[in-house]
């Protein structure tokens, strides 16, 4: 087998597109679910929001691309309002079939043939992102590394090197002045800091495996820098008033209820500003393909988003990005390993004479499999996943 292959799929998923709007999409429903405890099942409405803004703006409104921006924020806060209005006094599981039911609705009303003057249809709405790849200082047709040392990529290569030296420097000075200042903390392990060095240089180097086409590494960079700002101001929000309130309405919404603060107010606020999140993300998305297709935004879209998430951890910013780029690069090795192994054996995988592939098309079938074994052993090994907390895990029914 060609291990080289598999490896180069791998690691460009790790930081593909793919991972980058799914990572903008678990940010957004880590705030709903994670922190707010809404089980929100409708997430990829709001991503709908986000793709048809952009492609009905370029393609029917006559009006700038860049318009759809602000325009699927507004998308995003009318489908919250429709949604969170009437079913934010419901719980738990109630609220999930609502969700659901909302985001398919979304996903039937653009798919029809009624309005498909408007939506397109089955087809969608295509070649609407002209703006977006014109302007772009990489060519299509070129491949593109993340590698700071590849001669295509000198400036972002450049930048990648210093913000890995930069996070390395911190860690390994926050080691020392814990050293220096003889603080008496039980819980502070130097093994941590050698570890999240040694994982900088690890990607650092993994990095020159990875390669993409000009529009797809213009759409990850300015997606995976929208994705740490965003991250960065969850990250701070969540230690506000605002999140404290938000994190105890998960913990016990009565209890807060009864110090004066109106919940239904707070769940509403905590279910928009996640669906605006996630608009952005079916923003990335879309201009990433240049086309919107109703499909791809089907409920299974919503149920990898909070596998993903899971993954990650529950109630973490980190866990918002990593369990994405995890999840992703999980599905990427096992399909390209499944392929190159079909490919050796001469078209078919057999094991004790059992035929388990026989021809290409069941690798989709693995992979699929893979899936629901990863949630299962997840939620039975590790719930609270990489980096959550598992008192923080809203999975109870309160």
């Amino acid at each position: 087998m060609n291990w080289s292959n598999i490896f180069s799929a791998t690691l460009s998923a790790f930081f593909g597109v793919n991972a980058m709007y799914f990572a903008l999409s678990a940010i957004g429903l880590n705030v709903q679910f994670g922190y707010a405890g809404l089980l929100n099942f409708g997430q990829a409405g709001f991503m709908a929001c986000g793709a048809y803004a952009v492609g009905m703006t370029a393609h029917y409104y006559g009006i700038s691309f860049w318009w759809g921006i602000p325009i699927a924020v507004v998308y995003a806060v009318i489908f919250g309002l429709i949604m969170g209005v009437p079913t934010l006094r419901l719980r738990a599981d109630y609220l999930a079939i609502v969700t659901i039911a909302l985001a398919e609705c979304v996903r039937l009303i653009v798919r029809s043939v009624t309005f498909k003057k408007y939506f397109g249809g089955s087809d969608g709405i295509n070649q609407f992102a002209n703006s977006f790849v014109n302007r772009t200082p990489f060519n299509p047709s070129s491949k593109y590394s993340l590698y700071p040392f590849s001669d295509s990529v000198n400036a972002i290569g450049a930048v990648l090197l210093l913000v890995s030296f930069a996070v390395c420097s911190v860690l390994l000075g926050h080691m020392l002045a814990q050293k220096w200042a003889k603080e008496e903390r039980q819980g502070f392990q130097s093994k941590w800091i050698i570890c999240g060095v040694a994982v900088m240089v690890f990607l650092l180097v993994a990095s020159k495996q990875t390669e993409y086409d000009g529009l797809s590494f213009k759409s990850l960079v300015v997606g995976w820098i929208l994705a740490a700002i965003i991250a960065g101001f969850i990250y701070m929000l969540m230690r506000s008033p605002w999140g404290r309130v938000i994190k105890g309405i998960r913990e016990d919404e009565d209890a807060v209820r009864s110090l004066g603060k109106n919940v239904y107010s707070y769940k509403l606020q905590a279910l928009i500003l996640g669906g605006v999140i996630a608009t952005f993300s079916g923003i990335m998305f879309s201009v990433s393909r240049g086309s919107v297709q109703p499909d791809n935004y089907s409920r299974d879209v919503t149920f990898y988003v909070l596998t993903a998430l899971v993954l990650g951890g529950l109630a973490k910013v980190s866990g918002s990005i990593v369990g994405p780029m995890l999840f992703w690069g999980i599905l990427s090795f096992v399909d390209a390993f499944l392929n190159e192994l079909t490919k050796s054996w001469g078209g078919h995988v057999d094991i004790f004479g059992i035929p388990l592939i026989t021809e290409s098309s069941h690798i989709g079938v693995y992979v699929q499999v893979v899936i629901g074994l990863m949630l299962v052993f997840l939620m039975v090994f590790r719930p609270q996943g990489l980096f959550g907390n598992k008192k923080e895990m809203a999975l109870d029914g309160r």
